[in-house]
């Protein structure tokens, strides 16, 4: 544990989850080639579109509505949806099949196991304070056992937008009824967790699961509060 700034007292946590809590970036390319199969089974002109016209798709939706930024499952479903027009003419059936697509992809997105030391580590954690998840993704938390340990996940939305903004952090402290500065917010990533929670008037703790933490490697904006070499050290923290 490394320390940069004076902590406080702890009488919360918020955490994120993709990338803290488990390695993301694998989930999400299995979960990309299931869908792509899925769609080579049952739709073969979308399957013929290339990796460009996809992305084109995305950015088309985007600049029609810049709020998706924060909401990836729609997002995704929208790009779904007019990629499937190559296939389906009938508005109804088109919407079924983006949600069947889509859905397929949600069910593979979700599908992993945490650690047994990351179950133990949340699981002693809980017992002691209060949890609330905040994340920019879409995890189903329910099917990953992750929502036993928080009495509240927020997800990012058009409703909610994305960290860095404040809205998680800010919808987090109302729901725990507890100062955001006895709150600690603990993420991987130096600007939309980091800086995002000590623009909130959070504390915030780094912690990477998903690759080594070196400092000078990442784009930081503001240090955290602390630094862990392993979540387990929230525990003797606390």
């Amino acid at each position: 544990m490394r320390f940069y700034r004076p902590l406080g007292p702890v009488k919360a946590m918020t955490f994120d989850l993709d990338d803290t809590l488990y390695d993301n970036g694998p989930v999400i390319r299995a979960a990309e080639v299931s869908l792509r199969d899925y769609i080579g089974k049952h739709y073969p002109r979308t399957a013929q579109l290339t990796p460009v016209q996809w992305q084109d798709i995305r950015q088309r939706l985007l600049q029609a509505d810049p709020r998706l930024s924060s909401d990836m499952g729609r997002w995704r479903l929208q790009t779904l949806q007019q990629a499937l027009a190559s296939d389906i003419d009938d508005e109804t059936s088109l919407k079924q099949a983006a949600k069947a697509c889509f859905e397929y992809f949600y069910t593979a997105r979700s599908n992993f196991a945490l650690t047994e030391e990351m179950h133990q580590t949340l699981a002693r954690l809980a017992r002691r304070v209060p949890l609330i998840g905040i994340t920019n993704g879409n995890v189903d938390t329910q099917s990953t056992g992750l929502d036993r340990y928080f009495s509240k996940v927020l997800h990012a939305s058009i409703e909610r937008p994305m960290k860095p903004a404040r809205a998680m952090f800010d919808e987090a402290v109302a729901l725990l009824n507890i100062p955001a500065h006895e709150v600690l917010h603990v993420g991987d990533n130096l600007e939309k967790d980091v800086y995002g929670a000590i623009a909130a008037g959070l504390q915030s703790a780094w912690y990477a699961h998903n690759r080594g933490m070196v400092m000078r490697q990442e784009q930081v904006k503001v240090l955290p509060h602390i630094e862990l070499r392993d979540l387990d050290e929230l525990v003797t923290l606390l």
